[in-house]
């Protein structure tokens, strides 16, 4: 399976979009501040995830949520999870 992942950081409210094929794994380096991408701004909360069967398209998902309309649609998506534990403002 591919993994396409929302992070929430609790340090700066800000998020993280992933992508990778062992979910549990990549949690772990993110939790653990291995990942270079995310070390300084964790601790980091999964929010969201979808699996995909074929990567080509979890790859296109994970593009599509890092742009604009995207992450209006994470937004819009996790509207009461964001009542209770606000983004940082852009």
């Amino acid at each position: 399976m591919f993994y396409v992942y929302v992070l929430h950081s609790v340090r700066d409210a800000g998020l993280y979009i992933g992508y990778s094929t062992d979910l549990r794994r990549r949690l772990g380096e993110h939790k653990q501040g291995a990942s270079r991408a995310t070390s300084y701004r964790g601790p980091w909360n999964l929010i969201y995830y979808e699996a995909y069967i074929e990567e080509s398209d979890a790859i296109g998902r994970e593009r599509y949520l890092k742009s604009g309309g995207g992450r209006r649609l994470v937004r819009s998506q996790l509207r009461n999870y964001f009542a209770k534990h606000p983004l940082r403002a852009a």
